[in-house]
């Protein structure tokens, strides 16, 4: 196929790391002579870029790729990301689907389509290589993929099947990469992965020694922020780091995912509740005003009515800023699948909002604290209101003020300009 001046569009389902890696094949391309497309409708290409994180995630995927094909009868429709790896040949079976790339493939678009070939088999090799990503130009916050796959092979979890086993790249394509996006005008960097904490265990260098050599390095971004990391990996040395840092923001976001022990050890996690509550606990020591996330599931199997009752008070009594729910999903070949007692849908449902009632309760008290206090907020570009965050995460939007883009401005906080 000729690629010069086709027009491509591009829809990012699921996490960060996925908006990082989207957008470098979307550089992949333009470079061979491609043309973004301005609107979906004008696109002679789409990329589409899934996730399998849980089942609802793939629905939505072939829902996306199901509406594309009718909508543009006459486009090629590519198919990347977790859910290409895992179930490429369900994908490959949606009328209309021009190439289902897997892990190994999703950033050789260009040559396969130049090759014109078909759509590939399900599951082709995982890599063992780190591919290296990240995503700006399209807005003031970017992405920079540090580390890929995970070795941890909890009970509930496909993605390492997805995405094979853990690596990344070294702290010098690091700062590379960095000075790259930071050139471009981009003022906050998040540093994504799988499991972030487990940068460079190959390499024999430290996620800590990467987050060093970022503060310090010359010529990188205002704002950097840490997507995720695993409470057994952060460390007490992390956290004392950004607390005296000058460009790492005040914010974490921890993976719970159980407030019980029992569930914990099912779910096969490496930690117990109380060593999450001692993580949250040090680092609003350290970080009085930081803003703590964590991921919550909701109706894991094992997880009994007493279970969860036990899990939900360990919960609203941490002093996290909000909930990331997932009810829970049953992934085709994981261990979990082995565990009885498997808790109804409905049942999941209800635990999910119960849990989502109290992540509400929890952003707005977090909010309060800070109504009259000024902070530093970073304004995106807009054609709307002008919004942004602060240091510590907090979105505030203000009327709409072009001069405000991509700027960091202090604001006084109230209730009026604090977006919940």
């Amino acid at each position: 196929m000729e690629l010069q001046g086709k027009r491509v569009a591009y829809i990012t389902l699921g996490c960060k790391l996925n908006f990082s890696e989207t957008s470098t094949i979307r550089r992949a391309l333009e470079q061979a002579g491609t043309l973004t497309a301005g609107e979906e409708e004008e696109a002679e290409i789409v990329v589409i870029n899934t996730c399998s994180v849980t089942d609802m995630a793939e629905r939505k995927g072939r829902q996306t790729i199901r509406k594309i094909a009718r909508r543009l009868p006459g486009a090629r429709i590519v198919v990347v990301g977790c859910y290409a790896q895992l179930r490429g040949e369900e994908l490959r079976a949606i009328e209309g689907v021009h190439l289902v790339l897997g892990a190994d493939e999703k950033f050789a678009v260009v040559d396969r389509l130049r090759a014109d070939g078909e759509t590939r088999a399900a599951c082709p090799p995982l890599p063992d290589r780190f591919d290296p990503a990240c995503s700006y130009g399209d807005r003031t916050r970017g992405f920079l993929k540090i580390q890929d796959g995970c070795d941890y092979h909890c009970s509930y979890c496909a993605i390492p099947g997805a995405r094979g086993k853990s690596r990344s790249a070294s702290i010098e394509q690091v700062l590379e990469a960095a000075r790259e996006v930071a050139g471009r005008g981009v003022k906050e960097i998040i540093l994504t992965g799988v499991n972030t904490g487990d940068f460079g265990r190959r390499s024999g260098e430290s996620f800590l020694e990467l987050l060093q050599a970022l503060d310090r390095m010359e010529g990188g971004a205002e704002r950097y922020r840490v997507s995720s990391i695993e409470p057994n990996l952060l460390t007490t040395e992390i956290i004392d780091f950004v607390a005296s840092s000058r460009r790492f923001m005040p914010h974490f976001h921890l993976p719970l995912q159980s407030g019980s022990d029992a569930v914990l050890a099912l779910m096969g996690r490496r930690y117990a509740r109380d060593l999450f509550a001692e993580r949250v606990a040090r680092v609003l020591e350290r970080l009085p005003d930081a803003f703590i996330g964590a991921d919550v599931i909701a109706g894991a199997r094992g997880e009994t009515g007493e279970r969860f009752e036990e899990s939900f008070r360990f919960i609203a009594g941490l002093e996290v800023a909000r909930l990331h729910v997932f009810p829970y999903s049953e992934r085709a070949g994981t261990r979990a699948l082995e565990i009885p007692h498997a808790v109804a849908p409905g049942e999941r449902r209800r635990r999910a909002e119960a849990l989502l009632a109290l992540s509400d309760e929890k952003i707005a008290a977090f909010y309060r604290r800070f109504e009259g206090q000024t902070r530093p907020v970073l304004f995106e570009e807009s054609e709307g209101e002008a919004r942004g965050f602060t240091d510590n995460y907090i979105r505030v939007a203000l009327p709409r003020d072009p001069s405000l883009a991509n700027r960091i401005v202090p604001v006084r906080l109230d209730a009026r300009n604090m977006e919940f």
